[in-house]
């Protein structure tokens, strides 16, 4: 019997999925995935001065460098990056199912990106959520940043610990964290209540704030699902926070203070 088209298409994008690589740079991400036992690690190119930096790292690894003079360190990344003398090759990270990593703090803090393409915001929503124990950060497949080496170096190593899924449908992962206990809020300047009022007295709830890109917001489809919308409490009357602010700043409004 003929497969049906999307068994086809799933089936395809996981061989794809299979053979994808990435190319890491800068000694702090490429040191954290060093010695992240979860990562699998295919190719490292090193000068000796950052070999130097990185020896413990490398030696824990088990993988063996390509060192290379500095003057001959062409490494396949794009040449306007700054690579401190070192980039690794791996296979992207694979954490699981939402429920994997959803589940299992007191009370979960979980950012979703609506359309957020820019990897160095991304990164810097990695590196807020680790800081302030978020339990995941969850894109889509197709209108989310990848695992890049850029996402990575802003990250500052949080890729490395921080979940951070892309599923497929956005509302479908809003309504499967709704079903989990969830309050999901959604993001939005205009909105009527702030942070704050919407988790007055559900402070011990599962939490999961939904941002979409600077500029264009959230999507109509991504309004209509979470439970409310909730703004900022600004001080001001103009100007709009960079998306990662933003989910610093609501990640700290929804926590516990007790």
């Amino acid at each position: 019997m003929k497969k049906p088209k999307w068994v086809v298409e799933k089936e395809q994008g996981k061989k794809v999925e299979a053979r994808e690589t990435l190319w890491l740079f800068g000694l702090h991400a490429v040191r954290d995935a060093l010695m992240n036992p979860a990562r699998t690690k295919l190719t490292l190119m090193v000068t000796p001065n950052a070999l130097a930096k990185l020896e413990d790292a490398v030696s824990a690894s088990g993988i063996v460098p390509e060192v290379v003079d500095p003057r001959k360190f062409r490494p396949p990344i794009d040449q306007g990056s700054v690579h401190q003398g070192v980039v690794l090759e791996v296979k992207p990270l694979d954490w699981g199912r939402m429920a994997d990593v959803c589940i299992g703090a007191e009370a979960p803090r979980v950012i979703m990106l609506d359309r957020v393409t820019d990897p160095h915001n991304v990164g810097a929503i990695l590196r807020s959520a680790e800081v302030l124990g978020a339990s995941a950060v969850i894109g889509t497949r197709h209108h989310s940043a990848p695992e890049t080496g850029a996402l990575a170096k802003t990250a500052s190593g949080a890729l490395e610990r921080q979940p951070y899924l892309r599923i497929r449908n956005l509302s479908d992962g809003i309504r499967e964290l709704q079903n989990m206990g969830y309050l999901v809020l959604g993001l939005d300047g205009d909105a009527d209540i702030t942070i704050e009022t919407a988790v007055e007295g559900k402070r011990d709830r599962a939490v999961a704030l939904v941002l979409g890109a600077e500029g264009p917001g959230l999507r109509e489809k991504t309004r209509e699902t979470v439970d409310a919308l909730v703004r900022i409490d600004a001080g001001a009357d103009f100007g709009s926070l960079n998306v990662s602010n933003a989910a610093a700043i609501g990640l700290y409004a929804t926590r516990d203070h007790k």
